[in-house]
């Protein structure tokens, strides 16, 4: 199973705001199949498949562009662990018995 961290910002925008191209962006994920879970900082992905991953982030990252900005910088970490099939949640819920939760 692969987990991504993806984190868009459109550069050069003239507004604080960037909820409306990270929605832009969002779509563009759910557009292409991709299992993902918006946070306040970032985006967490999850697929089994490298190339279902890679397609879904350039989605996304294209879709900055088409809204009309001319930067955009995408940070991309990846965790590709082949020997388990650990879902986000399973991660996190890993964790969360070791704190005894």
């Amino acid at each position: 199973m692969i987990s991504a961290e993806l984190t868009i910002v459109p550069v050069g925008t003239c507004d604080t705001s960037i909820s409306k191209y990270i929605a832009a962006a969002t779509s563009a994920l759910e557009d292409n199949g991709i299992n993902y879970k918006l946070t306040g900082m970032g985006t967490l992905i999850e697929t089994d498949n490298p190339d279902k991953l890679f397609t879904a982030i350039k989605a996304a990252h294209e879709s900055i562009f088409r809204e009309g900005v001319q930067r955009v910088e995408t940070h991309v970490k990846i965790d590709d662990r082949r020997d388990t099939d650990k879902t986000m949640e399973e991660k996190v819920g890993s964790v969360e018995q070791k704190m005894g939760k």
